[in-house]
């Protein structure tokens, strides 16, 4: 233990980083800040070329920043997992989705998980930042690393530290933001306190990594189920005649005990949508139903529907039906100023649109062309907003609102806007034309 934790305090420690995703790539750069060679390990061969390219794939990571730390020769790019000999520590930030019926797929996990398990040596450190249940650590990642015949906590140390990163937010920083750490002994826990603490202001340590597991559930949780409660009341304050955006405006003077969230057109990113069901589907496990989480699921999923009936509405005002309608969907990231569209409600939006015959087109500044997803596939690429554009379309839906947009240019030349984000301003000045939802 402590022949790796000098190391990594020396900074020779070789730090290999699998996914290079929304987390991954960040802590790539923390590294290379602060010293330490980094060698990113990932599937896409694309984001291994634009690496090795000193480019960056993500809108709020600087290409320069990655140039230069490539051009030093501190940051490395692969897709030959045989480099993983040549790690002190293995860093796993892969995907941890939900399968058909809701449940967890940690097929990345265990995937990468053996291929670590593969090329594991004495020495070495192992961290899972992928969200998932509690006991994941412990019951699907050690039993693949321990084939190996390596005693955990003397001869590897394994630890889990959820990931906190939160695209777009510019108060926070990979490097302000406290790293939670828990690992499977006393040892590994030592041995991931030192190495998140050369990146990190502030590690919080806890007693294991079923309670580093469970803390990044609630965080999300927590989220998940203020949202749900705030999405209600926009439906109820909807039917009652009353504007939820005023209330929670309101309601948000008060200086204790209220902290304000804020409706939109369903739930979006990575951890909120997904999160819930996974502590779910392990409380089964103890014959334990976690109700609050379940309804605010319920109550999120149901949300897209809303939207989509208040489109429905908003049409039927100048005597048109969905069938056929020309919709043109603002915004396709989860959450303003973006370029990040995993789980956003707008790929749901359009899907229930498509299905009920509505032509559907979209503008993202931040999105040319919608690739691919384990869902969906629509082939649409972004369009430009002009007064052509606008005038030509039936109904404007903003799903995400970007700072960039001109909202007000946008509602002078639409037929129809639906507004999911509170986004318009002056909403007295285009009554009969602008609808909340």
């Amino acid at each position: 233990m402590q022949k790796i934790i000098k190391k990594i305090n020396d900074k020779k420690a070789v730090i290999g980083i699998i996914g290079l995703g929304y987390v991954g790539l960040p802590l790539v750069i923390r590294f290379a800040e602060e010293g330490f060679a980094v060698v990113g390990f990932d599937v896409d061969a694309r984001k291994v070329q634009e690496i090795r390219a000193g480019k960056s794939y993500i809108k709020h990571i600087p290409g320069h920043t990655i140039e230069k730390f490539v051009e030093k020769g501190m940051v490395s790019a692969t897709d030959d997992f045989k480099r993983l000999r040549s790690v002190d520590a293995v860093i796993i930030c892969v995907p941890t989705p939900l399968n058909e019926m809701r449940e967890p797929d940690l097929q990345y996990v265990e995937n990468t998980g053996a291929i670590a398990a593969k090329y594991l040596k004495k020495g070495q450190v192992v961290s899972l930042e992928s969200t998932t249940y509690p006991g994941t650590t412990d019951e699907v990642l050690l039993p693949l690393l321990e084939k190996k015949k390596l005693r955990v906590g003397k001869d590897f140390y394994l630890v889990y530290s959820p990931e906190r990163e939160d695209p777009g937010n510019k108060d926070f920083s990979t490097r302000t933001i406290p790293k939670v750490v828990g690992g499977v002994t006393s040892s590994c826990r030592k041995v991931g306190e030192v190495l998140y603490g050369q990146i990190i202001d502030r590690v919080v340590s806890v007693s294991s990594t079923k309670a580093a597991e469970l803390t990044k559930l609630l965080e999300n949780i927590y989220r998940c189920v203020n949202i749900a409660l705030v999405n209600e009341m926009k439906v109820l304050g909807d039917r009652m005649g009353i504007d939820i955006w005023e209330v929670i405006q309101a309601s948000a003077t008060k200086p204790f005990g209220f902290s304000p969230f804020y409706p939109g057109p369903g739930l979006g990113g990575h951890c909120i949508p997904i999160d819930p069901f996974y502590l779910s589907w392990k409380a089964r496990q103890y014959d334990f139903t976690t109700k609050f989480i379940e309804l605010a699921g319920e109550v999120n999923i149901s949300i897209p529907y809303f939207v989509v009936s208040k489109v429905m509405e908003a049409l039927n005002t100048k005597g048109k039906s969905l069938k056929g309608a020309k919709i043109l969907v603002l915004g396709i990231a989860y959450k303003k100023d973006v370029d990040d569209y995993r789980e956003s409600p707008s790929l749901k939006l359009i899907d229930i649109l498509k299905q009920k015959g509505a032509t559907v087109r979209y503008n993202d500044p931040y999105i040319a062309r919608l690739q691919r997803t384990r869902k969906y596939n629509f082939n649409l690429s972004s369009v430009k907003i002009t007064k052509t554009v606008l005038q030509a379309t039936d109904l404007v839906l903003i799903a995400t609102d970007h700072t960039c947009y001109d909202y007000d240019y946008i509602v002078a030349h639409a037929q129809l806007v639906v507004d999911t984000r509170n986004a318009v301003k002056k909403r007295k000045k285009y009554s009969g034309k602008l609808f909340g939802a």
